[in-house]
């Protein structure tokens, strides 16, 4: 394909966009920019480099398809992919067309997997606990927990978090508290105070 003015604008564009997207998804993420009108040598720019490639690669098997094909899928996200080097990779291709169409460029994102999966299991690990351990302790006083619980789900009821509830919103959750019986609690009001971030006084005054 003859690369025009208008291809040309839209890579020098997307070259910002490629070079945004690597600094605020480093380290993780490779973002690969692809050239479809010069597939044999399509990289024009990589940020994050994981996959080993350079400036001037040629285009993948998914690049030929789609600078070939009009009609295909314009946008293909979190599909399985993997490195050269055998690492599992998450991957976002988004087709670029021209005032005609035509594809002239391709945006891919490959986030590399294998470092969450890590940290995923080594925080599983961490969080995990001994159910069937003889000794069972709690830090915190006798009915907290239900407290913070009912508090949580008052505010996942209006679509907000407990430390964002406003003057009004407290003090229906105060009235739902003594109805549940919970306001009777021993230390119910440092509780509450401490779990919305606000002053004792504040609790009382919603209490009323």
């Amino acid at each position: 394909m003859k690369k025009t003015s208008e291809h040309q604008n839209l890579l020098d564009q997307l070259q910002q966009v490629a070079e945004g997207l690597g600094k605020t998804l480093a380290p993780f993420c490779e973002v690969v920019l692809h050239d479809l009108t010069q597939p044999e040598q399509a990289i024009l720019a990589i940020h994050n480099n994981l996959s080993g490639r350079s400036v001037g690669a040629p285009a993948t098997e998914l690049g030929l398809a789609r600078a070939a094909d009009p009609e295909f899928e314009q946008v293909i996200a979190n599909y399985p992919n993997t490195f050269p080097d055998g690492r599992l990779a998450k991957s976002t291709s988004i087709g670029i067309k021209d005032s005609k169409g035509q594809y002239v460029a391709a945006l891919c994102m490959n986030v590399d997997l294998t470092v969450f999966r890590s940290l995923n299991t080594m925080l599983m690990q961490f969080g995990s606990v001994d159910t069937a351990a003889a000794v069972s302790e709690t830090m915190a006083p006798a009915g907290a927990d239900a407290i913070r619980l009912r508090i949580d789900q008052f505010a996942a009821r209006l679509g907000t978090t407990p430390r964002a509830l406003k003057a009004d919103e407290r003090k229906a959750l105060m009235r739902e508290l003594k109805d549940a019986g919970l306001s009777d609690v021993r230390r119910a009001m440092d509780i509450v105070a401490a779990y919305l971030n606000v002053s004792r006084a504040t609790v009382y005054n919603d209490a009323r």
